[in-house]
C-alpha cells in the first residue's frame, strides 16, 4: 500500500480524489478548488491578521465578536469549495455505490459555487463608496451581461450572502441526488 493509496485529512484528499475519479470536469474541479483554497486561506489569513493588527490595542466586545465573525465567515466560504473533493474521496475510499454521474455533478456545483461567490461580489458592491477619501461609483452595466449584472445590482447588498448560500445550497443538493446508487435519490444501500 503506497503512501497515497487513501488519504488522512484535507490535503490528502485531493490527490487522492484527482487519482481515484475517472471524470475530467472533477479532475479539472480538484486542480481550480486547491487553487482557489490556497489562495482564499492566504486573503483570510491577511485580512485577519490586517484586523488584529488595526484592533490590538483596543478591549474586548465588539472587536472580538468581528474576529470571529471573519473566522466563521471563511469558514462557511471556504467549506462548500472543498466539499465536492472531500465527499469524492469518501466515496471512492469506502467503494460507496452511487450515480455513475456522481463525480461530475459535484464538480459542476462546485464550480457553480465558486461562481455564485463571484456574483455575491458583485451583488454586495454599494452604489457609491468611498476609497482612499475618493468617492467612486460602481461601473454600470454593460454588454452582453449586463441584464445579469443589473439583476445583481437589484439584490440589497445585506442579501448578497444568499447568492453563495444557493450556491453552496445546491452542492449539498448535488451530493444527495447523485450519492444514490441510481442517482434518484434513494440510498445505495441500507443500514
Amino acid at each position: 500500500m503506497g503512501r497515497f493509496d487513501s488519504y488522512s485529512g484535507l490535503l490528502t484528499a485531493f490527490p487522492y480524489a484527482f487519482r481515484q475519479s475517472t471524470s475530467r470536469l472533477f479532475r479539472s474541479y480538484v486542480v481550480v478548488s486547491a487553487a482557489l483554497g490556497v489562495v482564499f486561506a492566504f486573503l483570510m489569513t491577511g485580512a485577519l491578521l490586517v484586523l488584529i493588527g488595526n484592533t490590538a490595542g483596543a478591549r474586548g466586545g465588539s472587536l472580538t465578536l468581528s474576529r470571529t465573525f471573519y473566522v466563521v465567515v471563511g469558514l462557511l466560504l471556504f467549506l462548500p469549495l472543498v466539499a465536492p473533493v472531500l465527499f469524492v474521496a469518501r466515496r471512492h475510499r469506502r467503494d460507496r455505490r452511487v450515480a455513475a454521474e456522481y463525480d461530475t455533478a459535484l464538480a459542476a456545483a462546485g464550480y457553480l459555487f465558486a461562481f455564485s461567490v463571484y456574483l455575491g461580489g458583485v451583488a454586495s458592491m454599494p452604489a457609491r463608496f468611498e476609497t482612499n477619501g475618493e468617492v467612486v461609483t460602481r461601473p454600470p452595466p454593460e454588454g452582453l451581461f449586463a441584464p445579469v449584472v443589473e439583476l445583481l445590482y437589484a439584490i440589497p447588498p445585506a442579501a448578497s450572502p444568499l447568492v453563495p448560500l444557493v450556491g453552496a445550497l445546491v452542492v449539498y443538493a448535488a451530493h444527495r441526488r447523485y450519492g444514490s446508487k441510481h442517482g434518484n435519490g434513494e440510498p445505495a444501500y441500507s443500514g
